[in-house]
């Protein structure tokens, strides 16, 4: 008969131990992502369909990248959440006009501001080399930042008091026209990312290898928006009402006219340049890890 080494056996009880520890994390974190996801729908923050998107990203981000990263997205969302309720009559007829959906987010929108984090949380809890973990924190915080400044901005630059102008062009245009930047918009882009990149080196700030994290966020988060914006003026679908003669992420405007294309890729959508953004996003804190790191270590 075959008898196990003791460091076999060890092995075994670590994996055993590391299994049983996942498990109970995905399944707190199942009962902790559905209980906000249920709340924000009660609170016409979430669609039902949104509901299901929100549950699946947290049971994720809890089970494979621990408490902290279940928190910081958390932080993103509900802060997006109050961002969304605020001054809503003001927005009402510019979300009506420009944009293809609501305040209500759906399982798209869900997945296209948390889908590259929920990614690289799942690829964080499957790694099992330090160095790989770390890289890939940062660049969850990353995706996060982005998502983050992109949506504080989307909430407050509409309600500048200047034109917005075209990221590329510089040209005066409507408010909520996607690519469309103010200084107000931009500046709340920079304190969103940065107040995540903070929420996240709060919740473990005596850890030397996170305290450049908050610079980081800021970086990343602020790059990842800058290409959301190109992205949203260059190739994102947009379509022109000629009922009303105005610009709209509608293929149906809000005055029941059907619309016709006026410009990008058709399959492009908000949702789909929130994803490539938020991607951006992670791969610029990515390569600012290791940048930064050997900058440290100098």
């Amino acid at each position: 008969m075959f008898r196990h080494s003791p460091d076999r056996e060890e092995e075994q009880n670590l994996s055993r131990s590391f299994s049983d520890k996942r498990g109970r994390n995905l399944f707190f974190g199942l009962l902790l992502s559905s209980g906000i996801a249920m709340l924000a729908y009660k609170r016409r923050s979430l669609s039902r369909s949104g509901v299901i998107g929100a549950t699946i990203t947290g049971t994720t981000i809890y089970g494979m990248g621990g408490w902290r990263s279940a928190l910081t997205i958390v932080f993103f969302f509900v802060s997006s959440s109050l961002l969304s309720h605020f001054r809503t009559h003001d927005k009402e007829e510019i979300a009506a006009d420009k944009f293809s959906k609501g305040s209500q987010r759906d399982i798209a929108q869900v997945a296209a501001n948390g889908g590259i984090a929920a990614l690289l949380a799942l690829a964080y809890g499957t790694s099992k080399q330090p160095a790989i973990q770390a890289a890939l924190e940062t660049a969850y915080v990353g995706a996060l930042a982005t998502a983050t400044a992109d949506t504080w901005a989307t909430e407050l630059g509409v309600l500048s008091a200047q034109a917005p102008r075209l990221i590329t062009s510089g040209k005066t245009t409507t408010p909520g026209t996607s690519g469309g930047v103010t200084p107000l918009g931009t500046t709340a882009a920079a304190s969103g990312s940065l107040a995540l990149g903070l929420f996240y080196w709060l919740l473990q700030p005596h850890r030397r290898s996170l305290r450049l994290l908050p610079l980081i966020a800021l970086l990343s988060g602020m790059s990842g928006s800058l290409l959301d914006s190109i992205l949203g003026e260059k190739v994102q679908a947009m379509y022109y009402c000629p009922t009303c003669q105005k610009e709209t992420e509608r293929s149906q405007h809000s005055c029941g006219t059907p619309t016709r294309p006026l410009r990008g890729i058709s399959w492009l959508n908000n949702d789909g340049v929130n994803l490539l953004a938020t991607a951006g996003g992670a791969l610029v804190a990515f390569l600012l890890h290791f940048v930064m790191r050997r900058k440290l270590e100098d």
